[in-house]
């Protein structure tokens, strides 16, 4: 199967506006796939079992539903798996609860990140988040500190190429991994990661809801790495177990994790630094022109985090919203 026929595996939810949801899902995912959504879903099996818990809530929620594709990508992963990312954003009007999330009746938007691997025109494995942050912050029902970049509806691509992606990613691959190694000298200083090297000064990164999108390079300094190093000095990317590809200018990483790290300083998310040991699950898209990396779509499973720092996002939320 090459990155074309991996692509179109997609096509049952392209442009999915009503109708069951359930359904096009279901002709995607082989009956026993595993899938991993964000915290509090987890792990369920089958598009069954995503149906039940995560799709037919949403769908309740909102009876005009859209999927709105930005970026849909394919490409072999080190070991030779085929895998397809998609990324783009659920539309329609907010009209019931979900997740106990109150409902604005009005327009509302939540981004997700899914990649799939594919074996025989089938997805045997998803993994996927949603930016449900970013829905509670549209109901005004954010409980938590509020972000240090900007909250916007974040773009597609600047050249709105995300769904015309052709040819070898092999620079493309190559830029963003010399990127990585750079990042993993941050205990060296910001002199050694190198960031002029490989990020376009006019770069964009498009983080998620509660830690906001920066732009360029001192952007993306201050509002977001400087604070997240500080607070994690010993982070630990799991890189060798995700799957890193690429196709044309796009490159996709997924892990389940991707990272774990001892939280030692304050200032990230607002929270203290307490010793705590976390795991973060992240799924990245980068677009490079030429040799420098222009824009950065990154999810992160925030609501897990604090899970794990024993606070419960929901139920503050709720506490907020009575």
């Amino acid at each position: 199967m090459n990155e074309t026929e991996a692509r179109r595996v997609l096509d049952p939810l392209a442009g999915f506006d009503g109708g069951d949801l359930g359904a096009a899902f279901a002709r995607v995912l082989s009956p026993g796939a595993a899938v991993h959504l964000a915290f509090p879903f987890e792990t369920m099996v089958g598009p069954e079992g995503l149906a039940d818990a995560a799709l037919v809530p949403l769908a309740s929620a909102f009876p005009d539903l859209e999927r709105r594709e930005t970026i849909r990508m394919a490409g072999r992963d080190a070991a030779g798996a085929m895998w397809v990312g998609v990324c783009g954003a659920w539309v329609g009007t907010f009209a019931a609860p979900f997740l106990g999330i109150p409902p604005t009746r009005r327009a509302a938007t939540m981004r997700f990140h899914e990649f799939f691997r594919i074996e025989e025109g089938r997805a045997v494995e998803m993994q996927a988040l949603w930016d449900i942050p970013e829905l509670m912050m549209q109901a005004r029902a954010w409980p938590m500190a509020p972000s240090l970049g900007r909250e916007w509806r974040v773009p597609g691509p600047r050249l709105q190429d995300g769904l015309r992606i052709a040819g070898d990613g092999a620079r493309a691959l190559e830029v963003v991994g010399g990127m990585l190694a750079g990042l993993s000298r941050s205990h060296e200083g910001v002199a050694a990661m190198e960031l002029d090297r490989f990020w376009h000064p006019d770069c964009a990164w498009y983080g998620p809801s509660s830690i906001g999108s920066t732009r360029g390079i001192d952007g993306f300094r201050a509002h977001h790495q400087a604070p997240f190093l500080a607070a994690m000095p010993d982070r630990r990317a799991f890189l060798e177990n995700g799957h890193f590809f690429a196709e044309g200018d796009f490159v996709g990483f997924t892990a389940w994790p991707g990272m774990a790290a001892t939280l030692t300083g304050g200032g990230w998310l607002g929270l203290p630094g307490a010793g705590q040991e976390i795991t973060m699950r992240s799924l990245d898209f980068w677009r490079v022109e030429g040799d420098l990396i222009r824009e950065n779509w990154v999810l992160v499973d925030l609501l897990h985090v604090y899970d794990q720092l024993g606070v419960d996002v929901l139920a503050r939320m709720r506490e907020l919203i009575e």
